[in-house]
């Protein structure tokens, strides 16, 4: 585990991107809590609810879970899409308000990878090739400056740890 001051790390990208797999990894190098909009969803009992009325409660339990750790001077790796301006908004505003510097990870990588990913099981995700292609096609790009890592082309600890690099300035 590193020293880093608690701080709140935001994970987004695509279905399929491998988000999930480099968030764990990261909190768990970090000591930090992960929030996953996913298991959220399985905790909620709402699989298979995609409407924006869900969609805004999941966020709104992320958001307060959140908070909670922030209060607790616990650092926080969040891990969903994150895909429009609306759903990062009030993650801006919470860091500000705990006084915690936000940090944005973009995690990417080809669309072939992609489809091949999203076409197995996963332990929680239910994204498809359908909901990846309408995630791209809806997804607005960040106005602020992030890290993009690549899961097609890096190893996880390679993207680990250029992510701590990143985190810790």
């Amino acid at each position: 585990m590193r020293s880093i001051p608690p701080k709140l790390v935001v994970v987004f990208g695509l279905p399929g991107t491998g988000k999930t797999t480099f968030a764990r990894a990261l909190s768990l190098e970090l000591g930090w809590t992960h929030l996953n909009t996913d298991i959220i969803r399985a905790e909620l009992g709402k699989k298979r609810q995609y409407d924006e009325r869900t969609k805004a409660a999941i966020y709104q339990k992320m958001r307060d879970l959140t908070a909670r750790e922030l209060s607790l001077n616990k650092g926080v790796v969040l891990d969903g899409t994150f895909y429009r301006e609306t759903l990062r908004d009030s993650f801006r505003k919470l860091s500000s308000k705990h006084g915690v510097p936000l940090k944005w990870i973009e995690v990417c990588a080809a669309e072939e990878i992609i489809r091949d990913r999203v076409s197995r099981e996963r332990p929680y995700s239910e994204a498809d090739f359908q909901v990846y292609k309408k995630i791209k096609g809806a997804f607005e790009p960040l106005q602020e400056p992030s890290l993009q890592v690549f899961s097609d082309e890096e190893k996880l600890p390679e993207m680990v740890h250029k992510s701590i690099a990143f985190i810790s300035l």
